[in-house]
């Protein structure tokens, strides 16, 4: 009844033929949101209560379809089809697309469902930063740090880590992959202006002391930890699994953080590893993902390419896409290398994964503290715990197990390295560990000739001991 009401109201001013057009332009209820807003830009037509009707009539659609509904195996909201109407504007929604979807000269369909489009370098999202307008491309690092080239000839046994979208299609050179953000990714946050938005952490009174202890807001932690020093950069290899996530708000993730400031609203931050979160991607898969603020996470930075700063230059790896193959227990087992360091000459702080792809740079006009240096590094595991029914819940950190199970059944991290004021990439002196809740999620830390400073981590969650 509604598309007969449609029809014989845009009849006035356009050929019905287009509502056809617009129901079948592609299978799945998650591109209504595109179809109507494509066809009703097309119809000049249309007077401004009509617009209305058609945006009520595409988040109709979109409410009814199960892809954001609560009964979703995957995006678990129960308060999502009233969010849907008094949170989110369908003009907002496609606006802020609009913005982040930049043109593309190839598009790939990855097996995983994302579309990785290869965006042309000198059009890509972060020249829109106000203090990127007239920055000029660093193509290159001026320099690597000292000991990168001899550590990656000794470590080529590792296994291969690779992205799924790589099974069918690269992009050409002079462009970068860039994961396109769908309506449904948008419509699973809280707001348009929380999208690929940390929340604030807690104040913690200094850095140089013990680590951010988050475990009261939700956020617990498994990590290693370097501070009272200059750093300039940090590295580590990291074991990839797909950890069990219980609840769809909350996730699990691996990562290095490069920090400076007080946490009291100015803290710098560079974080890059991988994650699980089914309420940022709609999906249960392990993703490479990065992180930066300057300001504590209040107003600025955000998850991967979701927001303009970070400069990307390979066209080899997409920053938020899915990592395969990943981890088995008494299996394969496979890592991702990640080096971050600071560029002596310019100051930006470059980021490698793997073994030789150059993903890009943070330039240092993003940061304040960070334009200096490093003052604490992190590396770990983090979950949230959102405590339904009063309750610890069973979201996983990294494979599952406890560190003490080791090789093929923990997560680990292995041949972590710091790189100093000098340069010079060497393996942390004097690591120390942090869990803060050792009954659900856990640290050891050891060293060897092959891995150097390495530890497991992670943990089940839930269990006996930890409620």
């Amino acid at each position: 009844m509604i598309i007969s009401f449609l029809m014989n109201v845009c009849s006035l001013t356009v050929s019905p033929k287009p509502i056809f057009s617009l129901i079948s332009y592609c299978g799945k209820p998650s591109c209504w949101l595109m179809a109507c807003r494509k066809w009703r830009n097309r119809s000049l037509g249309f007077s401004s209560w009509m617009c209305f009707i058609l945006d009520l009539f595409c988040l109709a659609n979109l409410v009814l379809s199960n892809e954001v509904s609560s009964e979703s195996p995957t995006i678990q909201h129960q308060d999502r089809n009233s969010s849907l109407v008094a949170g989110l504007n369908v003009t907002d929604v496609h606006e802020h697309m609009m913005r982040l979807n930049k043109a593309a000269v190839k598009s790939i369909q990855s097996p995983d469902g994302d579309t990785i489009d290869c965006v042309l370098l000198h059009h890509q999202l972060a020249f829109d930063h106000p203090k990127l307008r007239d920055h000029k491309l660093q193509e290159a690092p001026s320099s690597w740090p000292d000991g990168v080239l001899q550590e990656s000839e000794s470590s080529k046994a590792s296994e291969e880590v690779l992205q799924l979208w790589h099974q069918v299609g690269r992009c050409p050179a002079g462009t970068i992959p860039v994961r396109r953000t769908k309506a449904e990714d948008v419509l699973r946050a809280a707001s348009v202006e929380q999208f690929g938005i940390k929340k604030s952490p807690p104040v913690t009174p200094k850095l140089t002391g013990d680590p951010q202890s988050l475990s009261s807001y939700g956020h617990e932690h498994a990590i290693g930890y370097i501070s009272g020093y200059q750093f300039h950069g940090a590295q580590a290899s990291i074991n990839v699994w797909r950890p069990r996530i219980e609840v769809s708000k909350e996730f699990s993730l691996s990562q290095m953080w490069l920090l400076s400031g007080s946490f009291v609203g100015d803290l710098n931050s560079i974080e890059a590893g991988w994650q699980v979160s089914p309420e940022l991607y709609g999906d249960s898969n392990p993703r490479f993902f990065t992180y930066w603020t300057r300001d504590g996470y209040q107003s600025t930075g955000c998850y991967n390419l979701l927001c303009s700063g970070f400069i990307q230059v390979g066209n080899g790896i997409a920053i938020g896409a899915s990592i395969a193959p990943v981890s088995s227990y008494s299996g394969a087992q496979y890592d991702i290398k990640i080096l971050i360091w600071k560029d002596p000459r310019t100051g930006n702080w470059w980021m490698r994964y793997g073994q030789d792809s150059l993903v890009g740079y943070w330039p240092a006009a993003l940061f304040t503290h960070l334009r200096g240096y490093a003052t604490m590094i992190e590396w770990g595991g983090e979950v949230v715990n959102t405590h339904p029914r009063n309750q610890h819940t069973a979201t996983e950190m990294g494979s599952g197990r406890f560190p003490q199970q080791g090789f093929s059944q923990a997560s680990y991290f292995r041949n972590i390295g710091l790189v100093d004021g000098s340069n010079q990439l060497h393996s942390p002196a004097n690591l120390r560990t942090l869990a803060e809740r050792p009954s659900c999620y856990d640290i050891k830390s050891s060293y060897n000739s092959n891995w150097g400073v390495y530890f497991y981590y992670g943990g089940p969650g839930q269990n006996p001991g930890c409620r």
